[in-house]
């Protein structure tokens, strides 16, 4: 039953690499991720009347806190899955949706995503989102990869402010190694990128007498406003 397991998740593998365009990883030792033309997998076999437009990943010394600002829609939670699901799928052995890409190893990816309440248990969706952002603090190593959307969105705007701020500040002195995607609505957190090792990036939006385009193309820079209104 194991040999026909392996044999079968192999086969996929192999006949997905094929017929979907994916290109053999480098994993190395290094603290990188460089993805050049990355696809999330799931979602670009999903989409009908659309093409998925791919983007880069640059993790590296200078950069390996990155903080993500745009609106909803545009695509950021798709690229944060995008990047861990090409980071598991390179240390599994399998070919990526890729033009190229070069995985450190990582130990475990730690995620703070979407939003869910644990009542039963006596945990509202604040709670739940503060014990799992603690459990990533006091757990991650400086192998792992982190992502976290929207880290203290549950609670008002300064409090949840404060808290992203200090997420990100243990992150950037207590664990120098660490690779942090981060996305967030809170646009003061880009003023962090003064800091050696802090970028910022955003999700380009075109602007026209009809209205606003999402182009789901991620680009340098800081978003400054989410278009939530719109």
């Amino acid at each position: 039953g194991r040999i026909l397991g392996v044999l079968d998740c192999l086969a996929s593998g192999a006949e997905m690499a094929l017929n979907k365009n994916y290109i053999c990883p480098v994993v190395n030792n290094s603290n990188e991720i460089k993805i050049k033309n990355g696809r999330h997998p799931v979602i670009e076999l999903n989409i009908k009347d659309a093409i998925f437009v791919p983007n880069d990943v640059n993790i590296n010394s200078d950069s390996r806190i990155i903080i993500l600002t745009g609106p909803n829609m545009a695509g950021k939670s798709t690229w944060l899955r995008m990047t861990a699901l090409i980071s598991i799928m390179a240390q599994a052995g399998l070919y990526v949706p890729a033009e190229s890409a070069e995985i450190g190893l990582i130990d475990r990816i730690f995620t703070r995503i979407g939003a869910r309440d644990d009542l039963v248990h006596g945990s509202s969706t604040f709670m739940v989102e503060m014990l799992e952002t603690a459990n990533i603090l006091n757990n991650v190593t400086e192998r792992s990869l982190v992502i976290l959307d929207e880290v203290g969105r549950g609670t008002a705007t300064w409090d949840g402010m404060s808290i992203a701020w200090a997420v990100l500040e243990f992150l950037l002195c207590e664990r120098p190694n660490t690779r942090v995607l981060f996305a967030t609505h809170y646009h003061e957190l880009t003023c962090l990128e003064d800091n050696k090792n802090i970028k910022n990036y955003s999700m380009a939006v075109r602007e026209g007498k009809n209205g606003i385009a999402f182009l789901h193309q991620v680009q340098e820079g800081a978003a400054d406003r989410s278009y939530g209104i719109e």
